[in-house]
């Protein structure tokens, strides 16, 4: 099966097809140039550049993979969460190429594909522990299958990733600073008790990083030094050594709290008697390339003696190949919408609404790129 997934959930404008999984090809247009002028995603903006793109990425992709619409055999689309917007263009955008060469639409909940994305080209025994940690989601879930998933934990207001990102803020570092973030606390000895491992002290797997992003936001407020005086401009590869140390051993504490905060609810999941025994561990989601919780997970599955799937760096942001493969698996068990489908801005669940029919797609062609 055949598949072209597109991608415009925030600010990064993905098309990309799939053949029964595995990825053919992909056409990305990133906006951070646009929003790193004003220290995050502007949805506006946001919107206009995802409408603005979206047709010359197409171009390029059928014209680069030497494919055609007409040898798709169905269109998946993100339809939330993510910025409403955003979401519009890319299901509108969809919903008229399905309707134009009749062709099945499918709508796929981003989160859904994030996970997926860990097991782009593996075969995962299940059930098993999935943590989701991104910008705006921060979730344990169970998977029991590759579409049989149920939300075990969630974040009760802020995501890992703003955590990251409004420290960064707070320090001066260019937008996305999560990145910035990851790289200046590396290979150095995080201090433990500088900052606190949030929402611990209790039983369930939900978790709250607002507490953690004001305890850095005052911390730097009352060390005035820590602030970069200019922002360095975005871009660039990152050298650790140019960077004053105490800044440096502010990422690194703030690295290990987020990193053992989610620990400690992942031990927690796995010890409790509502998850059950499972095979595997994987994470996904931007967060999920963060060398330390990269670190941190590794340790754990090795001492549970877990295989761990973690997606490759470039499929944990946003991206239209997750989106391809995971229509792949829906329309491979005759999972589909109609042109009625509807976008799912962030803070609402997005429905599991599939029409049942037969498997879509016909026997398997190896469109794979060949050595280069």
């Amino acid at each position: 099966m055949l598949c072209l997934g597109l991608e415009t959930s925030c600010d990064e404008t993905a098309v990309a097809l799939c053949e029964d999984g595995r990825p053919v090809a992909e056409k990305l247009a990133s906006q951070i140039d646009v929003h790193a002028l004003f220290g995050g995603v502007v949805p506006e903006l946001a919107s206009r550049e995802h409408l603005r793109r979206m047709g010359p990425l197409l171009r390029t992709l059928f014209a680069d993979s030497g494919l055609t619409l007409d040898e798709v055999d169905a269109v998946a689309v993100a339809r939330g969460p993510g910025l409403l917007g955003s979401l519009l263009i890319g299901l509108a955008t969809a919903k008229g190429l399905a309707l134009g060469a009749g062709k099945p639409l499918i709508g796929v909940d981003h989160l859904h594909a994030h996970l997926m994305a860990a097991t782009i080209g593996r075969e995962v025994p299940y059930p098993a522990l999935g943590l989701l940690v991104s910008g705006g989601h921060t979730q344990i879930m169970l998977l029991r299958s590759a579409l049989d998933i149920a939300v075990l934990g969630r974040t009760v207001d802020d995501a890992a990733g703003e955590a990251f990102d409004k420290a960064a803020k707070s320090l001066n570092l260019p937008y996305p600073g999560g990145i910035y973030i990851d790289v200046l606390g590396r290979d150095i000895e995080a201090d433990h008790t500088l900052f606190p491992r949030p929402f611990l002290d209790n039983h369930h797997l939900d978790f709250s990083f607002s507490g953690l992003k004001t305890a850095v936001a005052t911390y730097v407020a009352a060390h005035g030094e820590l602030r970069l005086p200019v922002m360095p401009s975005p871009g660039g590869a990152i050298d650790p050594s140019a960077w004053p140390m105490p800044l440096r051993r502010v990422c690194a504490a703030l690295n290990f709290a987020i990193a053992d905060t989610l620990r400690v609810k992942m031990e927690r999941a796995l010890d409790s008697r509502d998850t059950g025994p499972v095979r595997a561990l994987l994470a996904a989601g931007g967060v999920a390339a963060n060398s330390r919780i990269r670190g941190m997970l590794t340790e754990l599955a090795a001492r549970r003696g877990l295989p761990l799937f973690l997606p490759r760096p470039e499929l944990c942001a946003d991206n239209a190949t997750m989106i391809a493969a995971t229509g792949c698996l829906l329309g491979r068990a005759g999972l589909t919408h109609g042109l009625d489908c509807d976008a799912v801005p962030r803070g609402r669940r997005v429905p599991w609404d599939y029409r049942e029919g037969p498997p879509l797609g016909r026997p398997s062609v190896d469109r794979r790129p060949g050595p280069q």
